[in-house]
């Protein structure tokens, strides 16, 4: 088994080692996976025979892995065996407006996971994988229909350690030059905030089946408050 990310002050490797600004990096652990954990969308980049390419995932993971899932056909996932992959986890917290737009910034968390990504073929560990990746968007797995033979078929579920991580981290305001300090221009921060609204059911839903308390919980959340399932 692959251990798990160690606490420590420095990169696990380095391919993950922040080298621009690097007074920003976090080697932590602990700030990695509270990165990926309050995450909802990974960036996933793959080289391809046709080039480089990123795609959008749904991801989970557990102590000493991320999961992916896609199609069986999902060419960003390949072979499953061992492709070198790179997913990002990114969040934007705000806007920083400076003096002069060449020192315009954004404050932001972002997690980067590099390694190889292997396909779990194994049926019990295939479908505990879907469900990390299932209840890490939100714990609704045990509300909803099981996945049935023929979904699991279809559904190539992927693996990559967690060995190979670091964070980056942007906060604070502005950085201008002395000179433009006293000058009449604006500097601050504009904060973005994302929060889930109420749920509104399916026109199709029959009967008065209610929506899961695992749903409705979210209403007024941002992704960072949102229930945390038990791994």
């Amino acid at each position: 088994m692959v251990e798990s990310l160690p606490e420590q002050n420095g990169p696990p490797s380095e391919r993950v080692r922040v080298r621009r600004l690097a007074s920003r990096a976090r080697y932590q652990r602990s700030e990695v996976l509270e990165i990926l954990d309050a995450g909802l969308i990974a960036h996933v980049g793959v080289m391809t025979p046709e080039g480089p390419l990123v795609l959008p995932m749904a991801y989970g993971r557990d102590e000493d892995h991320i999961y992916l899932h896609g199609a069986l056909a999902n060419h960003l996932l390949g072979s499953g065996a061992g492709q070198e992959v790179c997913v990002t986890v990114t969040h934007l917290d705000a806007l920083v407006m400076a003096r002069t737009p060449f020192h315009n910034s954004m404050n932001y968390r972002s997690a980067v996971v590099r390694g190889p990504a292997r396909r779990i073929a194994d049926g019990d560990r295939k479908l505990r994988a879907l469900r990390l990746i299932t209840d890490h968007i939100v714990p609704n797995w045990d509300t909803s229909r099981p996945p049935s033979a023929s979904d699991l078929r279809a559904t190539l579920v992927v693996e990559l350690p967690l060995a190979e991580a670091s964070a980056k981290v942007r906060e604070g305001g502005p950085k201008d030059e002395p000179d433009d300090m006293s000058g009449p221009w604006w500097a601050g921060l504009v904060p973005l905030t994302t929060r889930f609204q109420p749920p509104v059911a399916s026109p199709d839903l029959r009967g008065d089946t209610a929506a899961p308390t695992s749903i409705t919980a979210l209403a007024g959340l941002t992704p960072d408050e949102r229930p945390r399932h038990q791994r």
